[in-house]
């Protein structure tokens, strides 16, 4: 890892429920490009066995939100406006790759695309993110 981003998953994992839940692991970052590994277990399934489309889309939150958080070391805090995401094919329990990649930056929104990934490395999910970036260390 080019920076330390462990601290950020760490804190993910032990604040947020989502982040109990994905069990997310470090893959790779680039300026604007974020990819990690998550999965997907019994309590994220529909009843016939498939994974909830809210469940990938809020993994794709996640995963848009913490390449920003990650990019400004933690001192924003982006809060969704918009989220559109496309389902393009089912998906089914068990591991997954969830990258992030950031459109556009401004100094108070910003636009991040998230893609979900099969084990095969099938496009599953697309989602892009609208956020407005808050300031955390004037946050009051």
């Amino acid at each position: 890892m080019s920076k330390d981003i462990k601290k950020f998953l760490d804190f993910h994992r032990e604040k947020g429920g989502t982040g109990k839940l994905f069990n997310f692991k470090f893959i790779n970052y680039q300026k604007g490009f974020l990819e990690l590994s998550g999965e997907f277990n019994d309590l994220s399934l529909n009843p016939d066995g498939s994974v909830q489309g809210g469940m990938m889309t809020s993994m794709l939150d996640d995963v848009t939100a913490l390449l920003l958080i990650y990019e400004s070391n933690g001192t924003l805090y982006p809060s969704s406006t918009d989220l559109h995401t496309l389902h393009h094919r089912p998906l089914f329990r068990g591991k997954v790759t969830a990258k992030a990649f950031l459109i556009k930056r401004g100094r108070n929104i910003a636009t991040v695309r998230g893609e979900l990934f099969s084990q095969d490395n099938k496009l599953i999910t697309t989602l892009v993110h609208t956020v407005f970036l808050i300031d955390r260390e004037n946050y009051t």
